[in-house]
C-alpha cells in the first residue's frame, strides 16, 4: 500500500451513528495488507452491474459476450444490445471498466433511452446454458451524455428576478416532480433538454418553506416512490433541516452592517500562509469572557479571551483561519432544547477515571457535538452554532463571524466535506440519492455505494455532481466572502473537478461579484486510497498530481518524522525527531536497539529537510548517508518524499484536529519523567518544523497552549468535554478530563491512565504562557524574513542549504541556511554547538525578535564570529540573522 493510503483510516471522522471502532479496526487491517482491500461498499438490494456509459454502450460485468438487452417499462419494453468494444475515448473515461464485456445499443432503439431511464431498467441476456441472467443497470454515464453538457450551465435552486423567484431541480429520471409550499402542491414543469424541473413563483414565496414532491424509481427499495425532499441547491432552511426556505441572499434584510463595504486583510499567497485550524464549537463553548458561546457571534466578541488570543496570533503572522465544517450537516440537534447533555459531574471524577467517557458517551449521538463531517446541505450554513435555526439568522450571523475575523486581521477559510453524503439511498438524511438515485453517489461494479470515504461517496466525475461543488463553493465565495477552501479527502476527487473549481473562483471579481476570486486560496488531503486510488477511476487531486497547480496537498511526510511512528502504532510510544528518539529515548522496545533509533532518526532528518523545502521533488542535497539526492529520492514508506514543483503545493503542519493532539503525542511518546518546562520547548520545537518552512504551514487552536484532548485520538463525538479550547491557563489544557472514550481508544487505555493520573503533565502556566509566545516569536520570524516566502524550486535551491548535513551530521539536530538566516533545531534534551566553516568572520547573532523575545533559554543561544560556531540551548529553535 503507499504510504499516502495508510494516512487515511485513524485519520477519519465516521460519521454519527458509525462506531468509531469499526473505523480503527479498518485502519490496522490497512496497515496489515500487502496489497490494498477491495474498498468497503453498501450494496442496495437490486445489483447493477451494468453500466450504461453514454447512449451507445452497456458494460456488463460478469455477462458472455452475446446478445442482451435492457429492459424497462410495465409491459416490457426492450433495447436491443449487440457485442461491442469500447472506443479509445471510453476507455479514457472508464478505466476502471476496460476489461469487462461490452455490448453496443442497437442504433434504431437509442430514441428510446430517454424514457427507459424514468424507470426500472434491468439488462438481460440468454446464457450458453438456456438461463437467463438479470442484473440491474447504473445509470450516471448515459445521463451525463444525454443532459449534461446543457444542465450544467443551468442555475439550480432559487433564483429571483425581478423579486420573482424560480426554484430549478435536476431531477432527470423522475416521473414527476412538484413542489410543496404553503401548505400546497404547485405542479413544476420538465425542460426535456437538460431533466431540469422548474416552478416560478410570485413576491409573497420570498421567505416560504418548501421540499420536492420527487417520484421516481429507488433501486434500494426495488419500487417508484414519491419523496418528500429538500433542495440539494438549498440556499436557507428550516431548523434541523426540515424544510428549504426561498431565500435570496442578495437581499439586503440578511447583509450585516458594513457587509457591502467590509475590508479585509491583505491577501496572502499560499506559499507564505499561516493557517490556524479552529471548530466553532470549540472555539468558545467554555470561554467565560465570550457572550455567544458556541456560535458564529463568538468571532464578533472582540473583547473575549478566544478572540484577543486569535489577534495576537493575526500580528505574530498568522494569516488565515481555518474553519472546520460550518455547513449544515446532519446530526446535530440545532434547538438548543432538544440538544442532549451529560447528566453527571464530569469534574468530580479521577483524572485517570473511565467514569466521563461513559458519561459522555450516553449523549454523544444527541448532544450539540460534531466536527461536522456528516454534510446533508452543503451551501447552507449549519444551525447549530446559530441563535436561531429556522430561518436567516444562521446566514447573518455566519456573515457577521467572517466579518468579526477579517476585522481581527485574518481571513477565512471553509472546510468543505463534498466528497461524500452523511447517507443516501431512502434515508431520511439522503438528499441528493432521493432525487436521482444512483447518480451522485460513486457506485462500486456492483452497484454498492462506495464507502471508502468513511460514508456515502459522492461521485464529483459525474457532471452534475462536479457542478455542485463548483457552485457551492463559488456561492460561499460570493455571498459569505470566504477566502479559501480546505479540500476534505480532496484524492477522491478528480483533479479536473479542483482545476474546475480553481477556474471558476478566477472568473470572479470585485467590479463584478464583489471578491477577488483570485486571491482565494485551494488544498485539500491528496490522500491516495480507496476505490479511486492510483488513478484507477480518474486522474486523482492527490498529492503528486496537484503539483504545480497551485492548490496545495497536505504533507505527512515531515508529521510522521516530528512526531514519531505513524498514527496506527499499536504502541503510542514510538518516537520521532522532536519526542525524543534515540537522543531521550523511552522504555517502549518498538522503537528499536539504539542503533536503530539512531538511524531512524537520521532518516527522519532527511524527511524533515525536504519538508523544510516546501517538500519540493527536484531540490538537491546531501543526505544523512552522504549521497547527493533530490527530495523525490528520500524514501518516505515506499513514495517519495518530495513531491512538490513549487513551494506552495505542499501544506506544512506537526498537527491537526485529526489524531492525537500534539501535546498528547508528546505526552505517550516523551519519557514520562520528562518536566513540563521541557514537554513546552519540544512542542514548540515540534511547531517550528512547519511554522519555519517555504510554504504554507497549519496548525490547530490551542497547540501552542499545549492544547490536550486528554489522549483522545478521533474526538469527532467526544463532546465538549474533550474537545474544548481553554484559552485561560487557570483551567488547564485539558489534560486529565478522564480516560478518552473507549470506541477509539480503548487499546490504549493502559498507556494512558499513568499518564493521566500523573499530575507533573498537567501543565502550569508558566509551561503554556512559554510555549505561546515562543511559537508567536516564530511566527513573526517567519512574517517578517522574506526568505520564507520563495516562489521556486530555484530560488530555494540558491537560498537554501543544509551545512552539516551528512555522514557526521549530529543526530537530533538540523542547520539550515536560508539567505541572510541560519536555523538550528535542537531536539536533544543537551546544549549543542554546530559550526559552519564556511561563515567563520561572518557577523551573525540571534535574530532580534529571539533576543528580545520572553524566552530567557533562547536568548542563551549564542554564537562564535572567529569559528563560525553556532551554540543552542536543549530543545530549543534558534534563528540567527547575519548583519
Amino acid at each position: 500500500m503507499s504510504s499516502t493510503t495508510r494516512r487515511f483510516p485513524a485519520a477519519r471522522r465516521p460519521r454519527r451513528g458509525l462506531a468509531a471502532a469499526l473505523a480503527v479496526a479498518v485502519g490496522a487491517a490497512a496497515l496489515l495488507a500487502s496489497s490494498p482491500p477491495p474498498p468497503a461498499r453498501a450494496a442496495g438490494p437490486e445489483q447493477a452491474r451494468a453500466q450504461w456509459i453514454d447512449r451507445d454502450t452497456v458494460v456488463w460485468k460478469g455477462a458472455e459476450h452475446s446478445t442482451s438487452q435492457l429492459e424497462f417499462g410495465a409491459h416490457g419494453k426492450r433495447i436491443r444490445l449487440t457485442p461491442g468494444t469500447l472506443s479509445p475515448s471510453e476507455r479514457l473515461a472508464y478505466p476502471h471498466l476496460t476489461g469487462y464485456p461490452a455490448f453496443t445499443v442497437d442504433p434504431r432503439d437509442r430514441h428510446l433511452a430517454r424514457t427507459a431511464l424514468r424507470g426500472r431498467l434491468l439488462a438481460t441476456q440468454r446464457t450458453a446454458d438456456g438461463g437467463r441472467a438479470t442484473t440491474g443497470v447504473q445509470i450516471p454515464g448515459v445521463l451525463d451524455d444525454l443532459y449534461g453538457a446543457r444542465a450544467r450551465h443551468a442555475a439550480l435552486g432559487p433564483v429571483f428576478h425581478h423579486g420573482r423567484p424560480t426554484l430549478s431541480v435536476w431531477a432527470p429520471t423522475a416521473r414527476t416532480v412538484a413542489l410543496e409550499l404553503d401548505g400546497r402542491t404547485v405542479p413544476m414543469r420538465r425542460e426535456d433538454s437538460t431533466g431540469i424541473w422548474r416552478a416560478t413563483g410570485t413576491r409573497d414565496w420570498a421567505g416560504k418553506p418548501y421540499r420536492y414532491l420527487v417520484t421516481v424509481w429507488a433501486p434500494t427499495v426495488g419500487k417508484t416512490v414519491t419523496n418528500k425532499v429538500t433542495d440539494p441547491y438549498s440556499t436557507a432552511l428550516t431548523a434541523d433541516s426540515a424544510r428549504s426556505l426561498v431565500t435570496d441572499l442578495d437581499d439586503p434584510q440578511l447583509a450585516p452592517p458594513g457587509w457591502s463595504r467590509l475590508t479585509k486583510p491583505a491577501a496572502v499567497p499560499l506559499r507564505r500562509a499561516r493557517i490556524q485550524e479552529l471548530q466553532i464549537r470549540d472555539f468558545s463553548v467554555e470561554d467565560r469572557t465570550s457572550r455567544h458561546p458556541g456560535r458564529y457571534l463568538a468571532f464578533t466578541d472582540r473583547r473575549s479571551d478566544g478572540m484577543r488570543h486569535l489577534a495576537a496570533l493575526a500580528r505574530s503572522g498568522t494569516s488565515y483561519v481555518h474553519l472546520l465544517p460550518a455547513f449544515d450537516f446532519a446530526t446535530t440537534p440545532e434547538r438548543p432544547a432538544d440538544q442532549a447533555r451529560p447528566g453527571c459531574d464530569l469534574a468530580s471524577y479521577a483524572p485517570d477515571s473511565d467514569r466521563q467517557q461513559d458519561c459522555v458517551g450516553k449523549t454523544a449521538g444527541r448532544d450539540a457535538y460534531n466536527w461536522g463531517y456528516d454534510p446533508l446541505h452543503y451551501t447552507v450554513p449549519e444551525g447549530s452554532y446559530t441563535s436561531d435555526p429556522e430561518g436567516t439568522a444562521r446566514t447573518v450571523e455566519f456573515r457577521r463571524m467572517v466579518q468579526g475575523l477579517n476585522g481581527a486581521g485574518l481571513r477565512t477559510v471553509m472546510d468543505v466535506v463534498y466528497n461524500h453524503t452523511a447517507a443516501s439511498g431512502q434515508d431520511p438524511h439522503s438528499v441528493l440519492d432521493r432525487i436521482v438515485p444512483g447518480y451522485y453517489q460513486r457506485l462500486m461494479d456492483d452497484g454498492g455505494v462506495a464507502t471508502s470515504t468513511c460514508c456515502s461517496g459522492t461521485a464529483p466525475e459525474h457532471t452534475m455532481m462536479g457542478k455542485l461543488v463548483a457552485d457551492s463553493v463559488v456561492t460561499w465565495a460570493k455571498e459569505y466572502k470566504v477566502d479559501g477552501f480546505r479540500f476534505d479527502l480532496m484524492g477522491h476527487h478528480p483533479k479536473a473537478n479542483i482545476l474546475a473549481v480553481r477556474k471558476a473562483l478566477d472568473a470572479l471579481t470585485p467590479e463584478k461579484d464583489g471578491v477577488d476570486g483570485k486571491k482565494i486560496v485551494l488544498y485539500g488531503e491528496g490522500w491516495n486510497f480507496g476505490e479511486a486510488a492510483n488513478d484507477a477511476r480518474f486522474v486523482q487531486a492527490t498529492q503528486r498530481n496537484m503539483a504545480g497547480t497551485g492548490i496545495a496537498t497536505f504533507s505527512d511526510r515531515a508529521r510522521d518524522a516530528v512526531r514519531g511512528g505513524s498514527p496506527f502504532d499499536g504502541d503510542p510510544r514510538v518516537q520521532g525527531f522532536a519526542s525524543g528518539l534515540y537522543t531521550d529515548p523511552n522504555s517502549s522496545k518498538q522503537n528499536g536497539s539504539p542503533a536503530e533509533q539512531r538511524a531512524r532518526l537520521l532518516h527522519y532528518q532527511d524527511l524533515i529537510k525536504v519538508g523544510l523545502t516546501g517538500n519540493l521533488a527536484d531540490y538537491t542535497f546531501t543526505d544523512t548517508t552522504g549521497h547527493h539526492v533530490k527530495g523525490s529520492q528520500i524514501d518516505y514508506n515506499g513514495a517519495p518524499a518530495g513531491y512538490a514543483d513549487a513551494p506552495g503545493d505542499a501544506l506544512a503542519y506537526a498537527d491537526a484536529h485529526d489524531n492525537e493532539t500534539l501535546y498528547d503525542a508528546l505526552a505517550y511518546k516523551l519519557p514520562q519523567r520528562t518536566g513540563a518546562a521541557d514537554r513546552s520547548r519540544m512542542q514548540v520545537l515540534a511547531l517550528g518544523t512547519a511554522a519555519l518552512s517555504q510554504g504554507p504551514a497549519l496548525s490547530p487552536a490551542g497547540s501552542d497552549l499545549l492544547r490536550s484532548k486528554s489522549l483522545d485520538r478521533n474526538s469527532f463525538d467526544s463532546g465538549d468535554w474533550f474537545n474544548a479550547l481553554h484559552w485561560s491557563c487557570a483551567d488547564g489544557n485539558g489534560f486529565g478530563r478522564g480516560l478518552p472514550p473507549a470506541a477509539d481508544n480503548k487499546d490504549k487505555w493502559p498507556y494512558a491512565r499513568p499518564l493521566l493520573a500523573d499530575p507533573t503533565l498537567r501543565p502550569g502556566c508558566a509551561a503554556i504562557h512559554q510555549a505561546s509566545a515562543a511559537y508567536r516569536d516564530l511566527l513573526r520570524i517567519h512574517a517578517t524574513e522574506p526568505a520564507f516566502g520563495l516562489p521556486t524550486t530555484a530560488r530555494v535551491q540558491s537560498a537554501l542549504s543544509f551545512p552539516l548535513s551528512g555522514k557526521d551530521e549530529t543526530p537530533g539536530v538540523i542547520t539550515m541556511r536560508l539567505g541572510n538566516l541560519v536555523i538550528i533545531l535542537n531536539a536533544t534534551p543537551h546544549h549543542q554547538t554546530q559550526t559552519v566553516h564556511a561563515l567563520a568572520g561572518e557577523r551573525y547573532a540571534l535574530h532580534p525578535v529571539q533576543a528580545h523575545g520572553t524566552d530567557r533559554t533562547t536568548r542563551a543561544a549564542s554564537y562564535a564570529r572567529s569559528s563560525g560556531t553556532f551554540t543552542v540551548p536543549a530543545r530549543t529553535v534558534a534563528v540567527y540573522r547575519r548583519g
